[in-house]
């Protein structure tokens, strides 16, 4: 049996406590739940494989993915977030394999709460935002911006004399050798000191309007040592269509907004605060990019009139992520290289190759099983991902 060109998929969105009320159902056009919808997953990981809609030999992709050698080399995700999740990063390749190799070694079950390496993949990952406003944390300050915010936070604090110790030991953790990994990792350490440092900072920031985002951080995650590391990383917001890039050891947070994010297949997590979640710094920080400032904005090219291509840094090498993300917003044609996911989050389109055909109204995923030149018509919002 020939697998048809194109198969309608769906799957069900995840609950995560961060979640959007509603989130998924808003961005797809789809009746309202009264749920916190987080993430819908679509893709062949095995943790949620996306569901294959009406006559198919494969209920799954994980299925088809098994039945017909054929590899999906990403995750495409709806993620909607009313509040931070928490600060990760993720393992390159290299990375990713030798750990998760070690931890079999170790004996350690892969659904262990204290695993780290999930998978042997790495999880590079982009996102594009649906709307204005989608706020991250994403990369490293400058050390010396952070040490004049610490040097305000030292004048506001001095009639706290624990935290203003704890403070100054920031500070000196900042100013030396290899001072944004040194400081970052030293707010993780569990420090007994800690504790009324972030309790101090917290009744600054809700007063005070310059350290406002802290606040905003500390009602989501009170007493959290990340709500400090947070002061560390630089603070982006996007408009509608705009993107993040976030590579290999990215230190980087989610705040607030819906975008559409392309990533490895992968599960392979080290957090590093605002998290309930296992924290592991020695591996954070073999993972960890330390270096400060650069710019995590993705600029996409230009394909036609009506379609963008957001192609991410790294193709071609090791780390190559192995895809890129299709923006259309009206007729057009693209060839891909492989098999692929199409999401409509506005308006209507057609797409077509050779006889075959289907119709995308708003909200509706599909699977494009292999290669092939697809003629797209219709105008709106759609996004196709490619290996």
């Amino acid at each position: 049996m020939t697998t048809p060109l194109f198969l309608e998929i769906d799957n069900t969105p995840r609950d995560y406590a961060w979640g959007l009320v509603d989130g998924v159902a808003h961005v797809r056009g789809t009746a309202p739940t009264g749920r916190k919808e987080a993430e819908l997953w679509l893709g062949a990981h095995p943790a949620a494989p996306s569901r294959v809609v009406g006559d198919a030999p494969w209920q799954t992709l994980d299925e088809w993915e098994r039945e017909t050698g054929e590899v999906l080399p990403f995750l495409l995700k709806v993620l909607c977030a009313a509040e931070p999740l928490s600060l990760q990063a993720h393992p390159s390749t290299a990375q990713a394999k030798e750990g998760f190799d070690r931890e079999n070694t170790l004996g350690i079950p892969l659904d262990a709460p204290h695993r780290n390496y999930r998978d042997p993949h790495a999880k590079p990952e982009m996102i594009v935002a649906l709307h204005d406003g989608f706020e991250a944390l994403c990369g490293f300050r400058p050390a010396a911006d952070v040490q004049t915010d610490l040097q305000t936070l030292a004048e506001l604090i001095d009639a706290a004399p624990d935290a203003a110790a704890a403070l100054q030991t920031w500070q000196r953790h900042l100013a030396g050798a290899d001072g944004i990994r040194s400081a970052f990792l030293w707010l993780l350490s569990g420090d007994e000191s800690l504790p009324a440092l972030v309790a101090a900072v917290t009744t600054v920031a809700e007063r005070d309007p310059r350290f406002a985002l802290l606040a905003r951080i500390a009602e989501a995650h009170p007493a959290d040592p990340g709500i400090l590391g947070a002061l560390m990383l630089q603070h982006i917001t996007l408009r509608a269509g705009e993107a993040l890039w976030l590579p290999a050891g990215n230190i980087h947070a989610y705040l607030r907004g819906s975008g559409i994010e392309l990533m490895g297949p992968s599960d392979n997590v080290m957090r590093g605060g605002l998290t309930g979640k296992h924290i592991d710094t020695v591996e954070l920080d073999r993972v960890l990019d330390a270096r400060e400032g650069g710019d995590a904005r993705l600029v996409p090219e230009v394909v036609s009139d009506g379609i963008r291509v957001f192609r991410p840094a790294g193709r071609g090498t090791p780390d190559d992520p192995g895809f890129e993300l299709y923006a259309v917003a009206s007729d057009g044609e693209i060839a891909l290289d492989g098999a692929a996911i199409a999401l409509v989050t506005d308006g209507e389109f057609e797409l077509a190759s050779g006889d075959e055909r289907i119709a995308m109204p708003r909200g509706r995923a599909v699977l494009i099983s292999r290669a092939a030149s697809v003629q797209i018509t219709g105008a709106g919002r759609l996004f196709i991902a490619v290996g």
